[in-house]
Formats: C-alpha cells, structure tokens, sequence
C-alpha cells in the first residue's frame, strides 16, 4: 500500500506566502534565504535551516521524520507574516 499522500516533485512555485525574507530583514540576500510558497498543485514549499540531525533527535513522541523527509526550521516572523496568506479551509 502507498502513502496517502506523495510530494510532486513535477509541479511549480505558484506564489509566495507571506512576506519575503529581505522585507523581514531574515535574510543578508545571499543564496540562503528562508521562504514559504505554494506550489502549482497546492502544496506548501518550506526553504529553510536543516536541523534534522540536531532536533530530529528530540522529537516528542509519536513524531517522526522519514528517511525522504527533513526537519526544516524557518523564523518564526516569517511564519506569522504567512498568516493572512494561509486559507481557514
């Protein structure tokens, strides 16, 4: 039996949620900018610090991160800023 959902790696970036890094001042504009998008198909697009080895051994229980799957960590002002962009449904 497959998973219940599979990420689609042939859809595009349709939009920008929330702000972007250089308007919050979490970015120096190099190439390593955190960032929210949706995608073509829906889907959310998490840029961000890769802290699966360090967090990822601290998970609460019943978490867990796939062996495709990494633990992403963006700042929390650009998870707020996302807010107004984000459906209730």
């Amino acid at each position: 039996m497959g998973r219940p959902w599979e990420a689609d790696a042939g859809t595009d970036f349709r939009r920008r949620i929330g702000k972007s890094p250089q308007e919050l001042g979490v970015t120096t504009d190099n190439a390593d900018c955190p960032d929210i998008w949706e995608l073509g198909n829906g889907d959310i697009a998490v840029i961000g610090r890769d802290l699966t080895d360090s967090l990822g051994k601290n998970l609460p229980a019943g978490v867990s991160i796939g062996a495709d799957e990494r633990l992403v960590v963006i700042p929390r002002s650009m998870m707020i800023a996302a807010k107004p962009d984000i459906p209730n449904v």
